[in-house]
């Protein structure tokens, strides 16, 4: 249970800009510094020994694909910040960075789904370090069909007979739309992804109700490759970040209910909480960071960072109410 800034106590995600969810006292990051150096060499026989340059230090992050081309563009620019800091960014999904993390691979490991507490134990061990979670924007989990596509709105329940084990929805005219491929069949192709996306694992848990997908779908690696995918198949449905909407999609409204008006993930739907399938954008550091890790997450959360979150097709934190639960 966590007292919301209003007063109210609820179980809540949200988190208020630049604070983080954790009970850690404050402990030494691991920072991934690589100095480079160039070697003392003579000029010519018995010459003078060249200058050593300055050092470089490398914050290696990765994980959610999601968070990828975000996270990219946060390095291009932050190097304009700090020349002498290199931003190295991966993707491969949450579970991946998460895995990192762990492992001490990488500084900053993106997610976009919360670390679970098998997960956060494991950090302990194998490093003596709390994980740090920092909220740094939001997104709104998009369906996406064809842009010819007929159908305009389905339900969390209608999704999950789609795309859950057992689900009885097998072809668009059991949802009364009319929609058939070249060959004739009205078949839905499920499109989705990897079980290491944050992704997937969001959307396992808040539309199948953590049960298992049903066999069949076509699972892509990146989110990108999931609307790509949805852009050139008539009958598909997918799912992905809003950052990644195209001309050749479109979006599907969604209601969280029957009898409920749907709506599709914007910054004022996710921002007012009206949006079913919202969530936080995260880092998560081993401890506090400090020094170099430090600097580059305050400029993340500062206006400079967090405009690069909304030019990247996300919501900046500023934008959503210190009461809403995302």
């Amino acid at each position: 249970m966590r007292t919301m800034p209003n007063g109210s106590n609820r179980t809540a995600r949200w988190v208020a800009p630049g604070r983080v969810r954790t009970r850690a006292a404050p402990l030494v990051l691991l920072v991934l510094a690589t100095a480079l150096t160039v070697g003392l060499a003579a000029a010519g026989c018995g010459g003078k020994p060249r200058a050593q340059a300055a050092k470089k230090f490398v914050i290696a992050n990765g994980g959610s694909d999601t968070m990828v081309n975000l996270a990219q563009m946060w390095s291009e620019e932050y190097h304009k910040v700090n020349p002498n800091v290199s931003i190295e960014v991966a993707g491969g999904g949450s579970g991946v960075g998460i895995r990192d993390l762990i492992q001490g691979i990488v500084a900053i490991a993106n997610c976009s789904r919360d670390m679970t507490e098998a997960e956060k134990a494991q950090a302990r061990k194998n490093t003596g370090k709390d994980p740090v979670e920092w909220v740094v924007g939001y997104d709104g989990i998009a369906i996406y069909a064809h842009k010819d596509s007929p159908v305009e709105q389905l339900t969390i329940e209608e999704l999950a007979g789609i795309y859950g084990e057992g689900g009885k929805i097998a072809n668009w005219s059991q949802l009364g739309v009319n929609l058939k491929a070249a060959d004739g069949s009205d078949k839905i192709v499920r499109v989705s992804r990897q079980n290491s996306s944050g992704t997937y694992a969001y959307f396992r848990e808040n539309v199948l109700d953590k049960k298992d997908f049903k066999l069949g779908s076509k699972d892509m690696s990146g989110s990108k490759d999931v609307v790509e995918l949805v852009s050139r198949t008539k009958c598909a449905i997918g799912y992905s970040g809003m950052g990644y909407a195209t001309e050749g999609v479109k979006m599907i409204k969604l209601a969280a209910k029957n009898g409920d008006e749907g709506c599709v993930p914007s910054v004022e739907n996710v921002a007012v909480g009206k949006y079913p399938l919202s969530r936080s954008l995260l880092l998560y550091t081993l401890g506090r960071p400090e020094g170099d890790v430090k600097a580059y997450l305050e400029w993340a959360l500062s206006p400079a960072g967090q405009k690069i979150v909304k030019e990247a097709g996300y919501i900046p934190i500023s934008a959503v109410p210190k009461n809403i639960e995302i």
